[in-house]
């Protein structure tokens, strides 16, 4: 019995810092996901952490999101075997490091990503998250704290004190 209390507690003090600690990153904050926005400045000063998600909001059909590699990106051209997000609301998971590139594949009058610039590069890190103070809007905007995290560690706490 004292084991498997070992266990659960265990489990909750791995998984309750990763739940709390990973961000979701808005991609373009209030503008979104559309052409004319300059994604590089965008994701600058920005860090990346495996756990984190990528939100993209955009007005379908008008963008859509393609993940492609370095060469793609460069060319701002997608395989044809690339499938195309097109919810306007496409969540991705950064679930490994390295460099992650994202284009939008529409073509209108101009081509969204080579003569509009809607394309993103990004670099995912592995090292756990330092302590950033932030600001009550920083929370209510973004990351998963302000997105109902706080119940989930209250459940997981309270899980773990009634198993002990």
């Amino acid at each position: 019995m004292a084991s498997y209390r070992f266990v659960t507690l265990a489990i909750v003090a791995i998984v309750l810092p990763a739940v709390a600690m990973a961000t979701e990153h808005i991609v373009g904050d209030e503008t979104g996901w559309t052409t004319g926005f300059d994604y590089a400045a965008w994701a600058k000063d920005k860090v990346f952490r495996v756990g984190d998600t990528l939100v993209f909001r955009y007005t379908p059909p008008n963008h859509n999101v393609i993940k492609v590699n370095a060469d793609e990106f460069k060319d701002c051209v997608a395989s044809k075997l690339s499938e195309p997000l097109v919810s306007g609301n496409d969540t991705i998971p950064l679930a490994t490091p390295g460099k992650k590139w994202y284009i939008c594949g529409k073509v209108g009058a101009k081509r969204h990503c080579a003569d509009l610039g809607q394309k993103l590069a990004i670099n995912v890190i592995s090292d756990a998250p330092a302590p950033s103070p932030t600001t009550p809007e920083d929370n209510a905007a973004s990351g998963i704290i302000a997105t109902g995290s706080p119940v989930i560690v209250a459940a997981l706490v309270f899980m773990a004190m009634i198993m002990v």
